[in-house]
């Protein structure tokens, strides 16, 4: 039996597609193509596009968007970039198809996104609750934010995280919030009506949380801020994604494509 573009989507957000106001579609491509594999991942870059070809998947999920912006409704923004003709131009002599996931999971219940990080930090039995837009675990024992990082870095395979408090702290209840759920709008009142120790989050205004948590520090409260960085936040649970395609569609190879190491140190 053909499996179609627009049947993998249907399986992924329900028959009634995308969600209204939505950043979710159709990228290149078209619902009809028949899917040979899928590959999926958290940006479709040109990297990740000719890793896909390679691999033989002729339809790519991603979670952001293809063209540098966040509400793109394609590439006439950049109007005659070469990067974009560039990468316009790989998209369509590799064949792919190409669907951007990104409403869809964050707004269903539990938020897979955050799930799918949850998940790979090994924390589900320490879960004390999923909220929509973050999640709260309690660690009984504690841990400092120097053993926290560790353990991300090795859980998640970062080079480096950022941090903003005492890498003495010793943090117990711990508030995980993906992507660019680190500002300050939504991470202070999340500080105060949860009574967090830390955040983790993805990233943010550098101006916004950061400078609460040192402020707090300041006065004397024991409270630490992590970023772990937009995408290393959301991968997890692209590529919980990717495990449940493979439930979904299991006549087809389904791969998930992480990311190469983007933002360096010097």
């Amino acid at each position: 039996m053909t499996i179609t573009v627009q049947d993998v989507i249907d399986r992924l957000t329900g028959q009634s597609g995308s969600p209204d106001a939505s950043v979710d579609g159709i990228v290149a491509g078209d619902g009809g193509a028949a899917v040979r594999g899928i590959a999926v991942a958290f940006i479709a870059s040109h990297d990740v596009i000719v890793r896909a070809a390679e691999l033989g998947a002729n339809l790519l999920i991603t979670h952001e968007g293809v063209f540098y912006s966040h509400h793109e409704a394609g590439p006439d923004h950049l109007g005659d970039s070469p990067v974009v003709q560039a990468k316009l131009e790989r998209i369509r002599s590799k064949g792919m198809n190409i669907y951007r996931l990104h409403d869809a999971p964050h707004r269903t219940e539990p938020d897979v996104i955050t799930e799918g990080l949850v998940k790979t930090l090994g924390w589900n039995d320490q879960l004390e609750k999923h909220l929509p837009t973050a999640a709260i675990v309690a660690l009984p024992e504690g841990m400092t934010v120097q053993g926290i990082a560790e353990y991300i870095k090795d859980r998640l395979h970062l080079p480096y995280v950022r941090f903003v408090g005492s890498r003495d702290t010793v943090c117990k209840r711990i508030g995980i919030a993906v992507g660019y759920r680190g500002g300050g709008q939504h991470a202070i009142p999340l500080y105060e009506r949860e009574r967090m120790d830390m955040l983790i989050a993805g990233e943010g205004p550098e101006w916004e949380t950061p400078e609460y948590v040192a402020d707090a520090a300041a006065q004397g409260r024991d409270q630490a801020l992590m970023l772990l960085g937009h995408g290393a936040s959301e991968e997890p649970g692209m590529r919980l994604v990717a495990d449940r395609l493979r439930d979904y569609f299991q006549e087809l190879p389904v791969h998930f494509l992480p990311a190469r190491p983007l933002i360096h140190i010097i």
